[in-house]
């Protein structure tokens, strides 16, 4: 029986790269998404394609219901869920100084980006205690995708910055709780990723760049992410649990 990966906001970006990735690797895959499936009808065949049995999940992550109703739809198609990679993200709808940013900006990109996974994460968690206590051979896994963000202070877009910072410690706390069930929690960490949320921003970075921004002088792109990923839920870092796998390409590098 196939193991099950669920890859939120998994219908395009880094979480295509990332359930395509984990498509190759023989995972069935859930994604969800906010588009009506009928939007998605090609992400899903491509991924079928690569041989998994893909689930939609439409709906908010920041919502609780939808939340609920994600991992029922889960539970109905296949029974099981084996690992979870909170990758649905925003950004804010407009970039804004710190000193004028507004609290309904706030309050939507950190559920979205922060609330929402650290719920999500509480009932997978429990889920997957639960499967292992039927199941003494079940390996159950959490990969959090936050960013560079994460550390790098961008002033025109602070509530972003905190929610992958929040991320980075949603991290740590439930590696630490769910180190007696032998469930290891990751966070990947991308940098500059080419993708439609940095299409706006592309001559820019194309620049930086180009001036030696990162070590390995070009843009990371979702596969990139989806391949680190892929090392984490395949099982090849088993005694790591709440470490961060940096995917930026050497730009958090300290250089003289």
């Amino acid at each position: 029986m196939k193991q099950v990966a669920f890859i939120t906001g998994g219908s395009r970006g880094i979480g295509y790269g990332i359930a395509a990735a984990l498509a190759k690797e023989g995972f069935d895959i859930a994604i969800n998404g906010m588009r009506p499936k009928e939007q998605v009808a090609d992400v899903i065949e491509k991924l079928e394609a690569l041989g998994a049995n893909v689930l939609y999940c439409q709906g908010d992550i920041a919502a609780t219901d939808a939340r609920k109703e994600m991992l029922t739809s889960i539970k109905a198609h296949f029974g099981r869920l084996h690992v979870l990679v909170n990758n649905a993200g925003v950004a804010p709808k407009e970039r804004k100084d710190i000193l004028e940013a507004s609290e309904e900006s706030f309050e939507y990109v950190v559920k979205t980006n922060l609330q929402g996974p650290y719920f999500l994460t509480q009932q997978v968690a429990n889920w997957m205690i639960a499967q292992k206590q039927e199941e003494k051979q079940f390996s159950g896994y959490i990969i959090n995708i936050s960013s560079i963000s994460a550390t790098i202070a961008s002033v025109n877009r602070g509530e972003y910055c905190i929610s992958k910072a929040g991320m980075s410690m949603m991290t740590l706390l439930f590696a630490a709780r769910l180190g007696e069930h032998n469930i290891p929690v990751y966070e990947v960490r991308p940098g500059v990723i080419s993708t439609d949320m940095t299409a706006g921003v592309q001559e820019k970075y194309d620049r930086l760049i180009s001036e030696g921004l990162m070590v390995q002088p070009r843009w990371g792109y979702p596969e990139d992410v989806g391949k680190a990923v892929a090392a984490l839920a395949k099982g090849y870092f088993p005694y790591s649990t709440g470490q961060t796998i940096m995917v930026e390409g050497g730009m958090t590098i300290p250089r003289l």
